[in-house]
């Protein structure tokens, strides 16, 4: 693996575990809302914000990952613009992180799910 620091590698199997997180609990989440009260008005809004989030997580999760493993290939060091989208990337998956982790807990806490 190109020459990333051991702080940079932690990072971002944290993050991909988060998001993996995420993913289930959205899912988990947006179950447990329609099996208890149904596709209706008052449960549109959260039945359509729940797949979109595990959609966003899903979908920094796979770039982390494959940014990851592309980084493993070069030798000794990556370019610097694979290194600048990597920080780019990091942080937008901790901003989808964030922000689908606080959607995730509203939504139980509105649904008295917690």
């Amino acid at each position: 693996m190109a020459d990333l620091p051991e702080k940079t590698i932690t990072t971002i199997l944290e993050l991909m575990e988060r998001l993996a997180k995420l993913i289930n609990q959205a899912a988990s989440t947006e179950l447990s809302i329609f099996e208890r009260f149904g596709e209706t008005e008052a449960t549109a809004a959260v039945l359509e914000q729940l797949p979109n989030i595990r959609e966003r997580a899903t979908s920094s999760y796979s770039r982390l990952s494959n940014l990851l493993l592309r980084i493993s290939e070069f030798q000794p060091t990556a370019p610097p613009a694979t290194l600048e989208l990597l920080a780019q990337t990091i942080e937008q998956a901790e901003a989808t992180a964030d922000a689908g982790e606080a959607t995730v807990r509203e939504a139980k806490s509105d649904w008295n799910l917690l």
